[in-house]
């Protein structure tokens, strides 16, 4: 019984302090709502109406976003030339090529460049068909040779790679198989006979109806991402020189420049000047490059005198056998202090004799017996 007392006053127990802690507290009312501003959408401008990208090379040319120049018309056919001896240990011989300007295209005639740094090769530059338009791609310098369109420029650049030489540390050796060295002055060279499997058809373009058809390499697109260096100032005087020259343009010399390469850049007259096959020869024009020099420059008399035996004997490249052409008018006659040669001129008439009346007219010559009767009478 106590048992049970003791578990009833247990029970009233808990059930008085379960009581105690609900405590009810005092009625506050809600504080009243902040007012909060709905943030403003800010303004975005509609979206540009649709840029298709930019005109890419059908083939997927990893330069073509890299555009210089563009023309309406194919640049013509690579004009066919010899190389230029190597002037000197560490030129890079750099191919010619078509360069557009307002009055149409001109040859920038190949030549040996100092590259700017070692270690470093030449892409050249190419054109490309693409959108419509004929681009120029620029040539530059990088590790290695990258794409370069597949046109096949010669002299080791035969669409793919670079064939000429290579670099053996900090010296370039030079493939004679290719290259124009003289190894009495050059010993850094090797020869390594090269196969070429590319047709040579002097196509100097690629994509279009009649361009080359070349797609870039994986490994000529990986090198199309390495460091760059843009042509070097002599580079870029080589080619101002050939756009002030009028005789490189095509128009002018029928795609047969007479200027198609030159030992060193910018040197357009004197030795290591080559002409292409076919050419015409160099017009004397005092002032433009190529022509010869005045006639009171006592050290070209001999170049003067070789130029002039060469158009007597050889005439221009490209004539037919046996049949030497005739010279331009400004060549036709040697320079003052050298007899005055005809070329391709056949000699004038006599001069009429002076107080001959005959109403202006050229005095008819001299019977001959009666010259021997004015004999006798003497």
């Amino acid at each position: 019984m106590d048992r049970s007392k003791q578990v009833l006053k247990l029970l009233t127990l808990a059930a008085a302090v379960s009581l105690s802690a609900c405590v009810v507290a005092p009625y506050r009312p809600a504080p009243p709502p902040v007012y909060a501003p709905q943030p403003q959408p800010v303004y975005q401008p509609p979206p540009p109406a649709y840029q298709p990208p930019p005109a890419q090379d059908y083939q997927g040319d990893p330069n073509a976003g890299d555009v210089a120049e563009t023309a309406n018309e194919p640049p013509p056919p690579l004009p066919d030339y010899d190389q230029p001896p190597c002037p000197d240990d560490g030129y890079l011989w750099t191919p010619g090529y078509w360069h557009w300007s307002p009055a149409g295209y001109y040859w920038v005639p190949g030549t040996w460049v100092e590259p700017p740094q070692v270690g470093f090769l030449w892409t050249p530059g190419y054109w490309a068909f693409a959108g419509g338009v004929y681009g120029f791609h620029a040539g530059y310098w990088g590790p290695h040779v990258g794409y370069y369109g597949g046109v096949n420029y010669g002299f080791g650049y035969v669409g793919v790679g670079f064939a000429g030489g290579r670099w053996e540390g900090n010296r370039f050796a030079y493939n004679t198989a290719v290259l124009n060295v003289n190894r009495t002055v050059i010993h850094n060279t090797y020869n390594e006979t090269i196969v070429n499997n590319v047709t040579v058809n002097h196509v100097s373009y690629n994509g279009g109806p009649n361009g080359v058809r070349a797609v870039p390499t994986p490994q000529e697109r990986t090198w199309s991402r390495e460091q760059h260096v843009p042509p070097t100032p002599a580079q870029v005087s080589h080619v101002q020189e050939a756009n002030r020259n009028p005789a490189l343009f095509a128009h002018a010399n029928g795609g047969h420049p007479a200027i198609a390469a030159t030992a060193r850049p910018a040197a357009f007259s004197g030795p290591g000047v080559i002409s292409a096959h076919g050419a015409a020869p160099i017009a004397n024009q005092p002032g433009r490059a190529g022509a010869l020099p005045p006639a009171n420059n006592s050290n070209n008399l001999g170049a003067q005198a070789a130029a002039a035996r060469q158009l007597q004997t050889n005439g221009a490249q490209g004539a037919p056998r046996g049949q030497a052409p005739a010279a331009p008018a400004a060549q036709q006659k040697a320079y003052v202090g050298k007899p005055q040669v005809q070329l391709a001129k056949p000699p004038a008439a006599p001069p009429p004799k002076t107080g001959t009346p005959n109403n202006g007219k050229p005095a008819s010559p001299p019977h001959p017996e009666k010259e021997h009767e004015g004999e006798r009478d003497k």
